[in-house]
């Protein structure tokens, strides 16, 4: 196997394809990046079981073949060579020669033939544009929750719906929801297809699709081995799903209430982070909105207290409520309008608080699109 390839193109393939791999993997073999030589050029691919990228670029190939090389290890070869055009080539005794410039490397290969294949998708499939996918995957991720013991949480609930493509995550505590065009082609069905896809995952695929034209996302498998897959010019991601049931969260958003506060998302955002200095991590921040504005009123265990209000608009009577305050910054900062409306709902349940709707606002009286709500349990003050 040899061939000839730009510096660039080559880092870039190489550190698209390990992105998705852990950094410590229980198996040696899925450490490795499998690289075909052949007419179509150069083919990159990694997997782990759950997740896998692949990329094919242009490339002279003098000698076709395949090769399996630690990934990581060539991804930080790459970005760090000199600007020349990379060779690659293996020596008599199967190890993995690289070139460019005066710089030389000598790679281990590995087994090639006990490399996992790399799964191929054949199910149906949709488009939905780059960067509002992009925007919603940014929207949404963050309220997944972050501990294993209960996997389905872990994940972004993918849904599709005639021409919507609605992205749901939460962890219990708050629930986001964005909606987004889908183009389903003409093989378009009414049958409503939902894909629960690890968050981590699925923010990889966000940062690398943002600039593209369409996505493709494609549902393929079946049982055990259910996996989406995510297509863009010469890239293609899958991932495996996540087994077990989403909780149904979208009963939980109010159909309708007027009861609200319209607040500037950065004055609040700046608020916040400079009240909440003095807090506890898990400490709530108190929240009163009054029709002259918010007013927070956080204490800390330093004997340290802080206070501090922004302007705001209210319809309905003052409310009084703690917040997690990282939770509230993490929504304001998807909110990615100038306004904010907070909403106060309600519920049927007496010794329950009700829950907080966070949507864009384009102006203090001009509510704005609905395709991003975010709903957030309030804490209990113990004062």
């Amino acid at each position: 196997m040899k061939f000839h390839v730009n510096r660039d193109v080559f880092s870039e393939a190489v550190s698209f394809v390990v992105k998705l791999l852990p950094q410590r993997n229980p198996q040696p073999i899925l450490a490795g990046v499998l690289i075909e030589a052949g007419e179509q050029g150069l083919t990159l691919a990694a997997f782990d079981y759950e997740a896998s990228a692949r990329t094919t670029i242009e490339a002279t190939v003098d000698e076709p073949g395949t090769i399996l090389v630690h990934g990581r290890l060539l991804s930080d070869i790459a970005s760090r060579l000199p600007n020349a055009p990379i060779q690659i080539a293996v020596d008599d005794d199967g190890g993995i020669l690289l070139t460019c410039g005066s710089a030389r490397f000598t790679l281990a290969s590995m087994p090639v033939q006990e490399y996992p294949a790399i799964p191929e998708v054949s199910g149906e499939s949709g488009l939905v544009p780059a960067d509002e996918f992009a925007t919603a995957i940014a929207q949404v991720a963050f309220a997944a929750s972050r501990d294993d013991v209960t996997p389905v949480l872990t994940g972004v609930q993918l849904e599709v719906t005639g021409t919507r493509l609605s992205l749901v995550a939460t962890d219990r505590y708050r629930v986001a929801l964005r909606e987004i065009p889908w183009d389903g082609g003409a093989t378009a069905s009414d049958e409503p297809t939902s894909a629960l896809v690890p968050a981590r995952t699925l923010q990889e695929v966000g940062k690398t699709f943002a600039h593209g034209g369409d996505i493709s996302i494609a549902f393929s498998g079946s049982g055990d081995r259910e996996i989406i897959a995510f297509s863009s010019g010469n890239k293609t991601v899958t991932s495996l799903l996540i087994k077990g049931n989403f909780p149904p969260v979208r009963r939980l958003f109010p159909a309708q209430t007027e009861h609200h506060s319209v607040v500037n998302t950065a004055e609040l955002q700046e608020a916040v982070r400079r009240v909440a200095l003095v807090l506890d991590r898990s400490a709530p921040l108190r929240f009163t909105f009054g029709p002259d504005g918010v007013s927070m009123d956080a204490s800390g265990t330093e004997q340290a207290r802080a206070t501090e209000s922004v302007d705001a608009t209210l319809v309905g009577d003052e409310v009084t409520l703690g917040l997690n305050p990282q939770y509230l910054l993490e929504s304001l900062g998807a909110v990615r309008s100038e306004f904010t409306r907070i909403t106060f709902t309600s519920s049927d349940n007496a010794n329950k608080l009700s829950p907080v709707l966070v949507t864009p606002q384009t102006s203090v009286d001009k509510g704005g699109e609905g395709s991003f709500k975010y709903l957030l349990q309030p804490n209990l003050l113990l004062r």
